[in-house]
């Protein structure tokens, strides 16, 4: 079939350059058409219920919200977690899918679980579906800033919420603005209680009069002079003089008691959450623009830029849009890396072919066939919707080298026909067309293996299936291009451009070099065989010495271009603490000269996708470029100056990626490379436990910093009812409660609506009256006989401890340790953090401990490829069957591998990279090309083989053992240039990969050092014993013959 392929296509070769010009034409399209991004979106499908339940403790929440929705959303089909939060007025339930499940089903889904729930809910709590979207999805920040000062927080909020939050929300691929910090402007109704008492009014009167004071409705319609008018009556509160003068009710002289009359009204800020903060100058208001789930990062922020340069007028004068994070920038970095190694390469693979070749037309098969290979593989991205990011452009990238071996391989048999003496150019067609027949099938084969060999990658799952799921399809498809090229194109184009004068091998003094070189190393395979397949199989025993010194890890760190400081600190902060403690970290960030801004944020964003507590910093640090670094300053260089700034009493410090954190604490919620859960039922033992654990941790070599929660480390003011004493009043506990809510926390009661804005109107007590333990106590109660006592004569007031907030997994509560490591790998530092905590920490019953964070990941890629290596192998053993029919000849082949794997293993070693999945999927790819080189190898030898039993034919005898040897040596020797232009191309293709620095080159250096390393073992050991094996095999067939 393969050899009919190649024979239409030399037959129809007008149309086979026909087809090519349309492949390329569409390739280039898709090129300049392709979304790009910086990584593969690696988010798992989540589904978030976000619940206001305002003023209620975090214990409160969880066991009237929280636990209801997540043990109803274990049973939504196809979650594989459910994550559950409880903060203070705020309930987050997270829904994790397995792989695979479309985001909008996995949405209908868990709305209709929701409504089954729904109504076991508190009246108060209204939970809603938070965006389609996730944390990664936090492609671009800004802050609005007023340097004139003509502007306060209230005003700029004000501005982000009402004009820039609802435009740039119209932005396609935007699902959500979320705005961090400033002030919400807030109606205060501050009751006097000695008025209310005079006045002989409840606190229950008061809120209704509120509520019934601001309304508007309408009248249907009437008809005046054949004309139709519409009736309404205005009614909304507008302002504080609206408010002052809501009537209550009279009093007992029939004059009628306002608002204003028991009740301070002003302006004031909403009880707020999260703070925002620019470059330690003081509080800002910040938006984050998250991007729908699936969409084109690139195309999304470039949409969001162009909006708010055109807003920019409509903003009042002096406010400005300061840009604090933009991911754009990391995607151009990435792509252009990519692009620039590409060309690198493309270069390189030409060079060198020029250079075995010595023939300028030659190279121009490879230098028109490999660019249509890559714009293959850009069309089929393109039509599968696959971004350009800097796995899917690495798939191409490794590839490369790989792509271009069938025509080396095709054109150096050509040039060895043109030699020959009886070479006619009249039969110039015919000579291509046996030429690529001769070595188009096993070549097309061994392309194929190439490509089938990668197909494991796409069994990756979660994460790390995301992350190389890109490369695989790409590698994958750029093979399958390359292959179908080599038996339709490239025989074509040698046809075309390979005539007149070829340099003779012999003429060549690279080649002539190599074989030099060669030379003496076959003809000891030649004369001792056996000796020299025991020396490389202590060689491979002894190279095999590096894997017991490899660590492992699951990823490397990518390093994105800006970083995020996210420390953590101790519970129970207050929000003014939290803002001086932010600025002071700030501006000590924004001290050292390579930081260009620092965007802090404390507490949480206006988003269902942002679930941090009010004791979580997350600063984004923008750097200047690398030129205008210091001299000698890296990025590990900064972080430790930074690291040595922030030395400040509570704060745990941790430097991380922004968006790999976001990815992280998605998929485990944990934001440090390891991360230990404790489940279990009391959150005080649970408490104790950490702390436990966080003193082993300590002790373990490699751990710079280990923070368990203080998951009972909130400070409570209880109100414990006494039920006894309420009912001898006449007070239910929801009489009593009112107070609470009401008096002390504020309720929002009402909301004005001004134009297009809407501000709370909050009902409280004054200040003085709810500061300290004894003013609460002395809080007054009216009783329904109209007796006014104080809040202690029915409850006992305390202060105690308590959860500052609760989590949950899979409804059962949990507290988490974070563990930051350094100078010592992954898997290493938690075989050994294991032990010391299961010697040291006593578990009591009932509770667990799960080691997460990317040490989870780490342990799931490693059963699998265990799993899925075997797999490999037995793939490529049936391909290489069905190109040999023989048994023997593909075990000869498969004996190129372990002598692959031991110099991948040693070069890992020398450049002190650890195990990882990026690794793996390097080994993976090295197999591939390694047996390539073993097919070729076996190809040439049976080629001289069969000539040399075509000569012992002639000449009217039987091959004897020297027919044999000489077979050998000539195989090996005289076809030494094809072999070594393979292994050039493949190994000095992935150098500017290996050699490169830029976004991205910490993955692709690992995936491109097992095959450097292991191409340049392989074909060593492969020169020696491909032929060595052969010739034995050979010499026992014929004396078995001759014995026969």
């Amino acid at each position: 079939m393969i050899q009919a392929i190649i024979k239409w296509s030399l037959k129809n070769r007008v149309l086979v350059l026909l087809i090519t010009g349309i492949l390329v034409a569409a390739g280039i399209q898709a090129v300049v058409t392709t979304p790009i991004d910086a990584l593969p979106d690696l988010s798992d499908v989540q589904v978030i219920i976000k619940t206001n339940y305002p003023g209620q403790a975090p214990q409160v929440v969880e066991d009237q919200v929280t636990y209801p929705l997540t043990t109803a959303m274990l049973a939504v089909p196809g979650a594989t977690s459910v994550r559950g939060y409880s903060f203070f007025g705020d309930s987050f339930v997270y829904i994790i899918f397995e792989d695979g499940t479309d985001l909008y089903w996995a949405r209908s889904r868990v709305l209709e679980y929701l409504n089954q729930v729904s109504g076991d809910l508190p009246p108060a709590a209204k939970p809603a579906l938070g965006p389609d979207a996730t944390g990664v999805g936090w492609v671009y920040e800004y802050a609005l800033v007023d340097r004139t000062g003509n502007h306060d927080l209230s005003q700029l909020r004000s501005i982000q919420d009402w004009f820039l939050k609802f435009e740039l929300q119209t932005v396609e691929g935007v699902a959500e603005v979320a705005t961090i910090g400033g002030m919400v402007q807030q109606y205060q109704v501050v009751i006097n209680p000695d008025a209310l008492q005079a006045y002989n009014f409840s606190l229950a009167q008061v809120r209704s009069a509120i509520k019934r004071g601001n309304q508007e409705v309408g009248g249907s319609v009437v008809e005046m002079g054949e004309a139709e008018y519409m009736v309404r009556a205005t009614g909304y509160l507008t302002s504080i003089e609206d408010l002052q003068k809501i009537p209550l009710g009279m009093n007992n002289q029939g004059t009628p008691v306002r608002l204003e009359d028991i009740a301070d009204i002003r302006m004031g800020p909403q009880l707020r959450r999260g703070i925002a903060e620019l470059n330690g100058e003081g509080e800002v208001v910040g938006a984050v623009v998250v991007m729908r789930f699936g969409e084109n990062a690139q195309t999304t922020i470039n949409a969001v830029k162009k909006r708010l340069a055109e807003l920019k007028n409509s903003l009042p004068d002096g406010v400005e849009v300061v840009e604090t994070y933009n991911r754009s920038a990391l995607i151009d970095r990435s792509v252009e890396t990519l692009k620039t190694k590409l060309i690198e390469e493309f270069l390189v693979v030409v060079l060198v072919c020029f250079l075995f070749l010595f023939h300028f037309r030659s190279s121009l098969v490879i230098i028109l066939s490999l660019p249509v290979g890559i714009f293959i593989a850009f069309l089929v991205m393109r039509f599968q919707g696959l971004n350009a990011n800097i796995m899917s452009l690495g798939g191409i990238a490794i590839a490369i080298g790989a792509m271009v071996d069938a025509a080396i391989v095709m054109i150096e048999t050509v040039h060895k026909k043109m030699e020959q003496a009886d070479y006619d150019p009249k039969k110039h067609w015919d000579m291509i067309a046996e030429a690529a027949i001769e070595v188009g099938p096993p070549l097309f084969f061994s392309l194929l293996i190439i490509t089938l060999s990668f197909l494991p990658v796409f069994t990756l799952q979660a994460q790390e299936g995301r992350m190389f799921a890109p490369l695989a399809f790409t590698k994958t498809y750029s093979m399958a291009g390359a292959a179908l090229l080599s038996i339709t194109l490239v025989p074509v184009l040698m046809g075309y451009f390979i005539r007149g004068k070829v340099t003779p091998e012999y003429k060549n003094p690279l080649n002539r070099m190599m074989v030099w070189l060669y030379r003496p190393l076959i003809n000891a395979v030649t004369h001792r065989p056996l000796i020299v397949l025991t020396a490389a199989f202590v060689l491979v025993i002894v190279g095999l010495w590096p894997a017991t010194k490899l660590g492992s890890e699951f990823m490397p760190d990518l390093n994105e271009g800006d970083i995020m400081y996210m420390p953590t600190t101790f519970p129970g902060i207050s929000i003014g603490k939290a803002q001086q403690l932010l600025q002071q970290t700030d501006k000590l960030i924004y001290s050292v000269p390579e930081v260009k801004s620092v965007f802090g944020k404390i507490g949480r964003a206006e988003t269902a996708t942002d679930p941090a507590p009010l004791t979580m910093i997350e600063s984004v640090i923008q750097l200047k470029p690398e030129s205008e670094w210091r001299p000698g300053v890296d990025m590990d260089s900064i972080k430790e100056e930074l690291n040595q700034r922030l030395q400040l009493p509570g704060l745990t410090n941790a430097w991380v990626w922004p968006i790999k954190t976001r990815i992280d604490m998605l998929a485990t919620g944990i934001k440090t490379p390891v991360g230990v859960k404790v489940g279990g039922a009391d959150l005080k033992v649970i408490q104790g436990i950490g702390k436990d654990i966080e003193k082993v941790l300590l002790g373990v070599p490699g751990t710079t910093s280990a923070y368990a929660e203080r998951v009972a480390g909130g400070r409570y003011v209880t109100v414990d009812i006494n039920r006894d004493e309420a009912s001898r009043y006449g007070l239910n506990i929801d009489d009593v409660q009112d107070v609470v809510r009401t008096a002390i926390g504020g309720m929002n009661v009402t909301e004005t609506v001004e134009g297009l804005e809407r501000y709370p109107v909050n009902l409280r007590y004054p200040r003085h009256m709810r500061d300290s333990l004894e003013q609460l106590k002395l809080l007054p109660v009216v009783t329904p006989a109209g007796q006014h006592i104080t809040l202690q004569a029915v409850a006992d007031l305390r202060v105690e401890d308590g959860p500052p907030m609760i989590k949950s997994e899979n409804a059962r509560v949990n507290g988490w340790i974070y563990v930051d490591i350094a100078g010592v790998d992954l898997g290493t530092y938690v075989e050994a953090a294991r032990k010391a905590v299961a010697d040291q920490v006593d578990l009591p019953t009932g509770y667990s401990i799960t080691w997460s964070g990317q040490y989870e990941y780490m342990e799931r890629a490693k059963q699998h490829l265990i799993v899925v290596i075997p797999i490999t192998l037995a793939t490529i053993m049936l391909l290489l069957f069905l190109s040999f029919r023989n048994v023997t000849e593909v075990l000869i082949i498969l004996g190129t591998l372990p002598m692959a794997l031991i110099g991948g293993l040693w070069l890992l070693y020398l450049l002190d990279y650890n195990l990882s999945v990026a690794v793996g999927v390097g080994f993976i790819a090295l197999a591939g090309v390694a047996v390539e080189i073993g097919v070729v190898m076996l190809v040439y030898l049976k080629q001289a083989l069969e000539n040399n039993r075509l000569e012992a034919e002639k000449a009217g005898r039987a091959m004897d053992q020297k027919d044999v040897e000489r077979a050998v040596h000539d195989g090996a020797l005289l076809r030494v240039r094809p072999i070594m232009m393979t292994v050039a191309t493949i190994v000095v293709g992935l150098l500017p990969i290996m050699l490169g620095s830029g976004t991205g080159s910490e993955v692709m250096r690992r995936i491109a050092a097992p095959m450097v390393g292991g191409m340049v073992s392989a074909t060593i050991l492969t020169l020696a014993v491909i032929p060595a094996i052969f010739l034995v095999w050979q010499n026992r067939k014929l004396k078995r013959v001759s014995a026969g």
